[in-house]
């Protein structure tokens, strides 16, 4: 089977300015794309465990630190800094995950998912304390775990599919799957960022520290 393109926000993240682009072939390849068996989805208790640390993880590394380590974009000006991630995560709480897997279970591939904004950050994390946005995120994912557990779901329902505006027909495995590949991917994003402040002042150790040149 020929696998499927990852044009996502992490992506988006990394190359900067030309992310869009760059982005947009990808994108065009992965919606010609179509499964025609089923696919592997994940254990649900497993998704959970690594759902529910995010927000206690963010808000031990960056609540209280000094706004040199929470607004360092050091991938470019239009890469993300961590207070961005944490702005980007809370629009992903409130218009992707739980909305989308709604729609899966109620209209399925009848409807297509509304397209989620990766830049709706700059909106959502302005004029806010990283404080507020530890809170926020937080609070939202709560309440969207205890939505996603309120589900009930069961292995089948995993297989249900609804319609992704790019890909065509995804199923809610794979949906939720992102969802915690999501998550790890912009935790790493966030050590990344942050540990490029710090590029030149490590000095030769540098060749021992690979974050430092991706």
């Amino acid at each position: 089977m020929r696998p499927l393109p990852q044009p996502d926000d992490y992506d988006v993240c990394i190359v900067g300015s030309g992310a869009r682009s760059l982005l947009q072939p990808r994108l065009a390849a992965a919606a010609t794309v179509r499964y025609s068996e089923a696919m592997a989805a994940p254990d649900l208790s497993e998704a959970l465990a690594v759902l529910e640390r995010t927000p206690a993880l963010l808000d031990a590394w960056l609540r209280g630190l000094p706004g040199e380590w929470l607004d360092a974009r050091t991938e470019g000006p239009e890469s993300f800094s961590p207070r961005d991630v944490l702005g980007h995560l809370i629009g992903g709480e409130r218009t992707d995950w739980i909305p989308r897997a709604r729609s899966i279970l109620e209209q399925g591939e009848s409807a297509t998912f509304a397209p989620f904004d990766r830049f709706a950050f700059r909106s959502e994390a302005e004029g806010r304390s990283v404080t507020e946005l530890l809170d926020t995120f937080a609070r939202l994912r709560a309440e969207n775990l205890a939505a996603l557990r309120g589900f009930g779901l069961t292995a089948e329902d995993l297989g249900r599919r609804g319609r992704h505006p790019d890909f065509g027909p995804v199923s809610l495995g794979q949906l939720l799957a992102t969802w915690v590949v999501h998550d790890l991917s912009h935790l790493a994003q966030v050590a990344r960022v942050m540990g490029k402040r710090y590029g030149d002042e490590v000095g030769p150790w540098k060749a021992y520290l690979p974050m430092l040149t991706r």
